[in-house]
């Protein structure tokens, strides 16, 4: 079974987060895993 994950972030945070990800064609969970793998790699 799945967890759920829940952040608070400031409006520009969302702002900044929401435009990225729309430009990729991600959803949220896309981007988190996205950005996971890319830390990852560091």
């Amino acid at each position: 079974m799945g967890r759920s994950l829940h952040i608070e972030v400031t409006d520009e945070q969302y702002e900044r987060l929401n435009t990225a990800k729309e430009n990729h064609g991600l959803t949220w969970r896309g981007m988190l895993i996205l950005a996971a793998e890319e830390l990852e790699n560091d």
